[in-house]
């Protein structure tokens, strides 16, 4: 009897295992290098979405469908937003952010007009409402473009209020990466906010012998930052997602470049 008592309970725990699994939606990430997955362990570029799966517990899901160079127009007509749609369930939720890329006319092929802009935002937002899935949209994250007098100097130019102006338009959540990201470097300053980003001497890395100052792109710190900015609004907006969150990792983020 004891040993029967045992195995129902196993078989009870494993059941309710399975089950969480199942009822927990999974979050799609879309978008550009600032958000994609870096994964060459000898090469310490990062995404933010990247590490986002590092400030939740094991039981989120988490896909990032981001890509290097994309934009919305790119994500589109290489049919990459094709393939998420497609596996979208009711519940899930949907992740987007794009701007580094659509807002630089000299990309052929990947440069949106203001309105191009506007109108594949839109699609993201109403075809994953369209399958039962919940769209959050972030503003493009701030490069670190400082000028001759150490003034940080704004690159994206109109993109970041075409975001919340469709955040606005459908009543979705806006998660303005690109005011916290602005804030912090320019708190940190011109050589405080380089730890945040891809900056490494000559001879560091097989791979870029000659070194790097990336001021768009991020190293794992700067990404871990940048991931803390969402993990941020879910908790301060009490968020269904927030039930899910690493706390501990979380504390330690908040603590860094205060």
């Amino acid at each position: 009897m004891k040993n029967l008592h045992i195995i129902l309970f196993l078989l009870f725990a494993f059941m309710s295992a399975c089950s969480t699994k199942e009822n927990t939606p999974t979050v799609h990430m879309i978008g550009d290098s600032t958000m994609a997955n870096k994964p060459d362990p000898d090469y310490p570029e990062r995404g933010w979405g990247q590490v986002l799966p590092d400030f939740f517990d094991s039981t989120q899901i988490i896909i990032n469908y981001a890509r290097n160079g994309r934009s919305t127009r790119s994500f589109i007509y290489e049919s990459l937003w094709d393939t998420v749609y497609s596996k979208l369930q009711p519940g899930d939720y949907v992740i987007i952010q794009f701007g580094h890329n659509d807002d630089v006319v000299s990309k052929v092929g990947r440069h949106s007009t203001l309105e191009e802009y506007e109108y594949n935002l839109s699609k993201f937002v109403r075809e994953s409402q369209a399958k039962g899935a919940h769209p959050i949209l972030c503003t493009p994250i701030v490069r670190r473009n400082f000028n001759e007098n150490s003034v940080l100097i704004e690159t994206h130019g109109e993109y970041p209020d075409i975001v919340r102006k469709v955040a606005s338009f459908y009543d979705v959540p806006l998660v303005d990466m690109h005011y916290k990201s602005r804030d912090l470097v320019r708190k940190l300053g011109v050589e405080k906010s380089i730890p945040l980003y891809l900056h490494f001497p000559a001879n560091t890395y097989e791979k870029a012998p000659d070194g790097k100052k990336d001021n768009t792109h991020f190293n794992e710190n700067g990404a871990k930052k940048m991931a803390s900015f969402f993990v941020d609004y879910l908790t301060e907006n009490d968020h269904k997602l927030a039930k899910h969150i690493n706390k501990k990792e979380l504390e330690e983020q908040q603590k860094s470049f205060n």
